[in-house]
């Protein structure tokens, strides 16, 4: 408990799967935590968390608006008096579709949430860590950012765009103590992933059996396991590690 008393976190897409996870063990870990979503349920978690005894704010946004996006790293600045760590969470899968068949406008709806966001993001918190005197920021990545799947080819780009982009900035901004960390999963069983699933008219049962063996240490992961990380990175135990790929992914990419 208190890992992260005093801070304040920013958790994009903080409403579900990934994200609420990392929202919630955030902020029981003592963070102040701001949950920046276009789902209204960002209200709902902010306050059972305020009715838990902890400190939350929803902000509804559109993380691919440049105005609100540093709407809302003001609204945080103000409300809470600081912000330390930014997690880039939001986003979204696409269509899966093959390169050659694949529209351009699908693609450029893929890199608006999954890649221009984190850049939008990245840049409209720096100053308020800079002004903090040092921060966090996380990356969520995954692990096809790092290896390729052989489908959904935006997603895949995406998130090896979000893993290069880390380490650049982790450089950029090394030197004003701000880290910069990307985090890798393998396969959870979020929205996300049931929309995959449903989408390509597999059963739920019989793709968590075929994912399940895909992972040397046996099961799908849960959202915890990813939290559990991001808490870590936004720590001071993470005081030197930047640039890193943190990979949460039952051995996946192990082979």
């Amino acid at each position: 408990m208190n890992r992260l008393s005093g801070k304040t976190a920013v958790i994009t897409g903080g409403s579900s799967g990934l994200g609420l996870a990392i929202t919630r063990r955030m902020a029981e870990e003592g963070a102040a935590v701001v949950i920046l979503d276009r789902d209204t349920q960002g209200q709902v978690v902010a306050d059972s968390i305020c009715g838990a005894g902890g400190k939350a704010l929803f902000i509804q946004g559109d993380v691919t608006d440049e105005e609100r996006v540093s709407e809302a790293m003001r609204a945080t600045a103000t409300h809470f008096g600081r912000i330390d760590v930014l997690v880039n969470n939001a986003g979204i899968e696409g269509e899966n579709t093959p390169t050659d068949q694949l529209s351009l406008a699908e693609w450029n709806r893929v890199m608006a949430v999954d890649v221009t966001a984190v850049f939008l993001c990245t840049k409209h918190v720096i100053p308020h860590l800079r002004k903090a005197g040092s921060g966090s920021i996380i990356n969520i990545s995954s692990i096809y950012g790092i290896v390729g799947g052989g489908d959904i080819p935006p997603y895949h780009a995406a998130k090896g765009a979000v893993r290069t982009m880390t380490k650049n900035d982790a450089l950029l901004y090394a030197s004003e103590r701000i880290r910069v960390n990307s985090i890798h999963p393998g396969f959870v069983f979020t929205p996300l992933v049931d929309r995959y699933v449903h989408d390509n008219g597999l059963a739920h049962d019989a793709a968590k059996a075929h994912l399940d063996a895909l992972h040397p240490l046996g099961g799908t992961g849960t959202p915890d396991d990813i939290a559990w990380g991001a808490v870590y990175l936004a720590s001071d135990e993470a005081r030197w590690v930047t640039g890193a790929e943190l990979v949460i992914d039952g051995g996946y990419t192990a082979r």
